[in-house]
């Protein structure tokens, strides 16, 4: 209500009301500090259906330029490879994620709690043996370990489970016989060598490893979801991941085949021990599917049988992918730890079971 006093000089009004426009009271639900509010425009931030929009209509304005990039010969020899390696390799994707996802769900991890002795030196053997047939990509094995490691099953018997899974699983050993036809040695090498990485980790672990550089997952990765739920998520999860990876791979593949000049190839495979380092190198870079790295192996043909057969022990144990993989599963102190000693074993016992087998 309005009210008059007077003094000094004269009566003088005051009145106490509302503001009523928005200059006054500013806009409604405004925050004063930071002036945003419903009335500011939201930021808008690139995603994927945006981006993939945004290559299409790129491709499609310049289409003549791209076409004659493509008419090269040195793109044609790019593609071919590329096509090669990925007609080559995706029924064995596809076969290994389905199967992978299929024990992930519908077998218990209690199961092979049971199934192993008791005594850690010899369940690391037991379970190194169970990858050979037990189908699973790395990208599914490194849950799987975490959930044995969570239902009791000793730390070091679940490390070598992890470790052969990928490399040695019926899968994985039929696409390296397809890969290498001429070359059936590659696959005994393979399990070879394979093997006695996972089982030798797992009793270094046993031996020299310490309860709190592990830290397990606390609880399943399907939790809460039905049965089918949780198997299409898992082949969707799998399949979007590893086959981004194999994309990868076959890129690089190509490209090493297409635009690497021959002579530094040359350089590099005609050394024994510098073929062995280099292919090692590019199979923890490269990150490819272990379903898929023996198509992409047999493409280098520059290198030796044993720098290949380097190239197909570390991937599946070891690469950028598995490196964040382990550390969000088992804690960055483990996989600090765990991963450089997997490398130089793995580099160490493929090139002398190569020396010997191949």
């Amino acid at each position: 209500m309005p009210s008059r006093t007077t003094g000094g000089t004269g009566p003088v009004a005051i009145t106490n009301r509302a503001p009523q426009d928005s200059d006054e009271r500013g806009d409604a639900g405004e925050d004063p500090d930071t002036g945003t509010g419903p009335g500011k425009e939201e930021a808008r931030y690139l995603n994927s259906p945006l981006l993939l929009t945004l290559l299409l209509l790129t491709a499609v304005m310049f289409q003549d330029p791209i076409r004659g990039a493509l008419a090269a010969p040195v793109m044609q020899s790019w593609m071919t490879v590329f096509v090669a390696v990925m007609v080559q390799a995706l029924p064995f994707l596809v076969l290994g994620v389905l199967l992978s996802a299929a024990i992930a769900v519908f077998v218990p991890p209690s199961f092979f709690a049971r199934a192993l002795p008791k005594h850690p030196a010899l369940a690391v053997p037991v379970a190194g043996a169970a990858g050979a047939v037990l189908p699973g990509c790395e990208c599914a094995s490194v849950p799987v370990a975490g959930a044995l490691v969570r239902r009791g099953v000793t730390p070091a018997a679940a490390l070598a489970f992890l470790l052969s899974a990928p490399a040695i699983n019926p899968i994985v050993l039929t696409a390296t016989a397809v890969a290498f036809p001429g070359n059936p040695e590659m696959v005994l090498a393979r399990f070879v060598a394979s093997l006695l990485v996972a089982c030798s980790m797992g009793w270094l672990w046993h031996r020299l490893g310490r309860t709190d550089w592990l830290r397990p997952p606390a609880r399943a990765s399907h939790e809460g979801q039905g049965r089918g739920a949780a198997f299409w998520g898992s082949v969707r999860h799998d399949v979007t991941h590893a086959g981004g990876f194999l994309v990868i791979g076959a890129m690089a593949a190509a490209t090493l085949k297409a635009v690497v000049p021959a002579q530094w190839l040359s350089l590099a495979a005609g050394h024994p021990v510098l073929s062995v380092l280099v292919l090692a190198a590019l199979a923890v870079l490269l990150s490819i599917c272990s379903e898929a790295d023996a198509f992409v192996a047999a493409s280098l043909t520059q290198f030796s049988l044993t720098a290949r057969l380097t190239f197909l022990v570390v991937g599946p144990m070891i690469d950028l992918k598995l490196f964040a993989m382990q550390a969000g599963t088992f804690g960055r102190a483990f996989a600090l730890r765990f991963a450089p000693a997997t490398f130089a074993l793995a580099v160490v016992v493929s090139a002398l079971t190569g020396t010997v087998l191949l």
